[in-house]
């Protein structure tokens, strides 16, 4: 006689039944947090307080990160309770947040990676109405690209914050994965379609897999993407979300020519985000007409021991030859160092301009 009877495995119903009932635990959890939300909520209204704290945020994240001993990994931990605070804001008060549309967008995407599924995204023409729908209060928040690690800064919202009326109160880290999308087989595509920076990151793959295939630049990949759908032989290049919206087929996955491919996105906001300790400050500013004024600018941050993580350039299009510079710094405005070193940097500016301090993204979405 074998032992095999004598070494049967775990049960299969008895641990379904154990799940069941941490499956009724989670869920009575979970009401008697939504209702301590609806209270918070009331407590919101009363003092003015916006229901979209980031420093809040990410002190929940970090909290449950620090409690978590797995087996579940930190990643997995952090978007279900994303969802909850999605939940969270649709109990406080319904959220509405702006991108770049259509639906399936990039932009889309981190909206959703960033607030859940339970607030309103609301998909708009350009990333400058993005910046108007929040200034005139019809959206509480506008997701916007700010840079991408391969591409570089993203002109469109660079020149928006020139004359924008807004705050900046959250950055996100998103991982860009890009795909070939198509309703066709490869050999039938004449046309591809998406935005111009979607080629420039997908430029090695695009040059070894589409000889003689026309290149047709686009406003966004989810546009790319509703054209793909509509007409014989074209493709697009786009994300899995525009792939389900559009009802494409993935063709080719990750084409992207760098697989750590991210774009930063910031989250603009009528009002400034509170300090949390691990801050960073979004600064515009313009320099005096003189020489070395850049230089005198950098170097009293480096004076003040501030770590700029992040340099770009416009034309101010006020004045010919002008330009504004944009820079991303460690800390925030309200920081006593910091707010010393912003004393000394007027003297040698033009214009200065704080965008916003805001918490510092750690992990990409």
């Amino acid at each position: 006689m074998t032992d095999t009877a004598n070494n049967k495995g775990p049960d299969l119903s008895e641990l379904r039944r154990r799940i069941d009932d941490l499956d009724q635990q989670i869920v009575e959890l979970l009401n008697e947090r939504a209702r301590v939300v609806v209270e918070v909520g009331k407590a919101k209204q009363l003092d003015g307080t916006p229901i979209y704290a980031p420093d809040r945020e990410q002190a929940v994240l970090q909290r449950i990160t620090e409690l978590n001993r797995g087996p579940l990994p930190p990643k997995t931990l952090q978007a279900i309770y994303r969802e909850l605070m999605s939940g969270s804001f649709a109990l406080e008060k319904p959220l509405r947040v702006g991108y770049l549309g259509p639906e399936g967008s990039f932009s889309n995407l981190a909206s959703i990676r960033k607030f859940g599924a339970s607030v309103e995204h609301l998909p708009l023409a350009d990333i400058r109405a993005v910046f108007e729908e929040v200034a005139r209060g019809h959206c509480d928040l506008g997701m916007v690209p700010i840079e991408n690690s391969v591409g570089g800064g993203v002109i469109d919202t660079l020149d928006a914050f020139i004359d924008a009326h807004v705050y900046v109160c959250a950055e996100v880290l998103a991982e860009i994965h890009h795909n070939l999308l198509a309703n066709c087989p490869p050999e039938e595509i004449k046309v591809v379609a998406s935005k111009p920076e979607v080629f420039s990151q997908c430029r090695n793959w695009i040059s070894a897999s589409l000889e003689g295939v026309q290149l047709l630049p686009v406003a966004s990949s989810s546009k790319a993407a509703e054209m793909a759908a509509n007409e014989s032989g074209m493709a697009a290049i786009g994300s899995t979300l525009a792939a389900e919206l559009y009802g494409l087929k993935i063709v080719f996955a990750n084409i992207e020519d760098n697989p750590r491919n991210q774009t930063r996105f910031f989250v603009i906001s009528r009002k400034p985000a509170a300090r949390t300790g691990q801050d960073k400050t979004a600064l515009m500013f313009t320099t005096t007409h003189k020489s070395g004024a850049l230089v005198d600018v950098l170097n009293v941050f480096a004076r003040h021991g501030i770590n700029l993580t992040n340099i770009d350039t416009r034309p101010s299009k006020r004045r010919n030859w002008e330009y504004y510079f944009f820079v991303d710094a460690e800390g925030h405005g309200e920081d006593e160092t910091f707010a010393a070193a912003l004393k000394e940097v007027r003297t040698h500016c033009g214009e200065l301009h704080v965008l916003g301090s805001f918490p510092r993204a750690v992990d990409a979405v």
